[in-house]
């Protein structure tokens, strides 16, 4: 009797634990979608584009006039062989988006655009600008070696959202919101 309470103790338990491993983990992950790079006469250019960060809560938040951020990491180092890597440039870029409900308009400010507001009508072209960065400046190119090799990462983040007091009640869901991708990376040679 007591190894019969046992057997189903730990098939109640295994069960258990199955049906937390098999729950369904959301549709839309963040992810780096592109990373390219490209070089001006004068600069070595970035491109970026991330994608699976807008959840249906996100967007019935950023409606509502939620501001949100979203923070990017760019690292470029230098590979040297028998030596570590050397950090060339780290660099943390923001946009920001709030929702102006009275004129129906999204104000986006891009740290990397000296926070100059640019003004779109439609959630989708907000979303676009948001989640991309196009002919970024990174770092001039008269500080990169000839025939050295390079590597450059980048990730995106959303962090934890503090909102007041009073409004933690109402926008309870976002904290769900949090995402990061994964390190995107790439190897060139200059």
């Amino acid at each position: 009797m007591i190894m019969a309470r046992r057997r189903s103790r730990a098939a109640a338990l295994l069960l258990a634990a199955a049906l937390l491993l098999a729950q369904p983990r959301p549709a839309l992950a963040a992810r780096m979608e592109a990373l390219r790079i490209s070089n001006s006469s004068d600069a070595l250019l970035v491109y970026l584009k991330v994608r699976g960060v807008f959840s249906r809560s996100m967007k019935e938040a950023i409606l509502s006039g939620v501001p949100t951020t979203f923070t990017f990491y760019i690292t470029l180092s230098e590979v040297r062989d028998y030596w570590p890597d050397r950090t060339v440039s780290d660099l943390t870029l923001s946009h920001s988006i709030k929702y102006n409900n009275l004129r129906r308009e999204f104000v986006i400010r891009r740290s990397w655009e000296n926070n100059v507001p640019t003004v779109v009508d439609t959630l989708d072209e907000a979303e676009e600008r948001m989640s991309e960065i196009e002919e970024f400046p990174m770092i001039p190119l008269g500080l990169l070696s000839k025939g050295a090799r390079y590597q450059l990462y980048a990730k995106a983040e959303m962090g934890r959202v503090t909102l007041p007091f009073n409004l933690r009640q109402v926008f309870f869901f976002v904290s769900l919101w949090d995402f990061e991708t994964d390190w995107a990376h790439i190897d060139f040679t200059y």
